[in-house]
């Protein structure tokens, strides 16, 4: 998708990274139905660019997201059972397609993280946080349940996290995050930039085929016995060890030279 075709969101590619930016500052980036097509369709598309080695998930202005915007979640409510259901099904398809792009997502966290602004920060591979950002999972406040970001909190911060913050809605800062596993850094402000700098460098150092296939196995093993494991890990490292991706790296490993993707 272009600029020009977007309401809710920028892109920006630069030197192999596409800085995707939530980009409704004047409501602290919370998405509706416009903010949710773009961005399922703009990681859809991207997980398909050959161009692209890593995205980079921000918001624009002082928060990166305050969750669902309610006056469209009142909208929905208001609408015919079906209707209301389906928009609820987008909602959940796009925080999957965030998860299962091809490409590393990095999320940059600032400001609040709140609701689905804390099931986007699940959604990423790479969460990292100013540690004043204020993260929660609220909508028990409302009267409502983080239903469509569960899968993807559960998942990173396990159910006995998610039984007290699901049913309080308490709200934490982004060092509490990164000890209970929704972020992996939580820094001071100033130093956000260069750590997300720092993780995006190490990103584009490995494998780009590689990292897309080791993303595609932590879903395949997570849930698998050690025993059951064997045989899919065995044929998966047997397969790819073969490709020209992985004889060019343990090549110029071997060579002391730099693979293809880093020239």
């Amino acid at each position: 998708m272009s600029n020009q075709e977007l309401k809710t969101l920028e892109l920006e590619k630069v030197e192999g990274i596409l800085h995707l930016r939530l980009n409704r500052p004047e409501r602290r980036n919370a998405f509706n139905g416009e903010v949710i097509s773009e961005l399922a369709r703009s990681f859809s598309e991207v997980s398909e660019d050959s161009g692209v080695r890593v995205v980079l998930l921000s918001g624009k202005g002082k928060s990166f997201s305050a969750g669902a915007d309610l006056n469209w979640m009142q909208e929905q409510a208001d609408l015919p059972a079906a209707e209301n259901a389906a928009g609820a099904e987008e909602m959940a398809r796009m925080f999957l397609a965030i998860a299962r792009c091809k490409k590393p997502v990095v999320a940059r966290i600032h400001g609040h993280a709140l609701g689905g602004g804390s099931g986007l920060t699940a959604a990423a591979d790479i969460a990292i946080c100013a540690e004043n950002t204020v993260f929660g999972l609220t909508e028990v406040k409302l009267g409502i349940i983080p239903a469509v970001i569960s899968p993807f909190v559960l998942q990173k911060i396990g159910v006995s996290k998610a039984r007290a913050l699901f049913l309080t809605g308490e709200r934490f800062d982004g060092r509490e995050a990164e000890r209970i596993g929704l972020v992996h850094r939580a820094l001071p402000e100033d130093k956000l930039d260069q750590e997300v700098e720092r993780v995006i460098t190490e990103l584009r150092s490995a494998g780009p085929e590689a990292i897309a296939q080791a993303k595609t196995l932590i879903q395949e093993v997570a849930d698998l016995s050690l025993e059951d494991a064997i045989p899919l890990t065995s044929r998966r490292i047997a397969e790819l060890r073969a490709t020209p991706e992985a004889r060019e790296g343990m090549g110029a490993f071997l060579d002391k030279r730099k693979p293809q993707w880093l020239e």
